[in-house]
């Protein structure tokens, strides 16, 4: 990967910074030409102040697009949004390709169930919790709800299919 670099002169820069009063000698614009150098940092001067006041998601978009202009496609990620140190994450991400982690702990969570089945649902519940009768009926009658936290994938996966055999609707997060 190169990167270009470029040595670009203070002079233009000290113009918009500087007040002019403030300006070394040195920096003052030549008699000829003196009017587009000044019009020149007042354009320069209203476009910097239109970046500043653009909100920040308008500033992210901003960023895209100036990439993309500029053909530097390659540095934006696959969501669009740029984040700090995305050149550097990105280069080693090409280097080693990310390896895809398995989730190993699951919540099982009650989306709804059929009312005519409401019983078969809190007999169930009971099944794999340690609530009684009154606490799994309050639970089931929360619904959305998540019944149980950090199961393993085969006991998760066993206790959706018991649950969706009784009239349950149950999803895997």
């Amino acid at each position: 990967m190169s990167l270009l670099t470029t040595k670009i002169s203070p002079g233009p820069f000290l113009r918009l910074l500087l007040p002019s009063a403030a300006r070394p000698l040195s920096s003052a614009a030549p008699a000829s030409g003196g009017a587009s150098a000044e019009a020149r940092t007042q354009k320069l001067e209203r476009i910097a102040d239109e970046l500043l006041s653009l909100t920040k998601a308008e500033r992210d978009d901003y960023s895209i697009l100036f990439r993309l202009r500029l053909g530097l496609q390659q540095w934006i990620p696959a969501g669009g949004v740029p984040t700090p140190g995305a050149g550097a994450r990105l280069a080693a991400e090409a280097m080693n390709p990310a390896e895809v982690k398995e989730k190993t702990a699951f919540d099982i969570k009650l989306e709804k169930f059929d009312t005519a089945a409401k019983i078969k649902v809190i007999k169930e519940v009971r099944t794999f919790t340690d609530l009684g009768l009154k606490e799994a009926k309050e639970l089931v009658e929360k619904t959305p709800v998540v019944l149980k936290k950090g199961v393993t994938k085969e006991e998760a996966e066993a206790i959706a299919a018991k649950l969706k055999e009784v009239g349950a609707t149950v999803v895997l997060e």
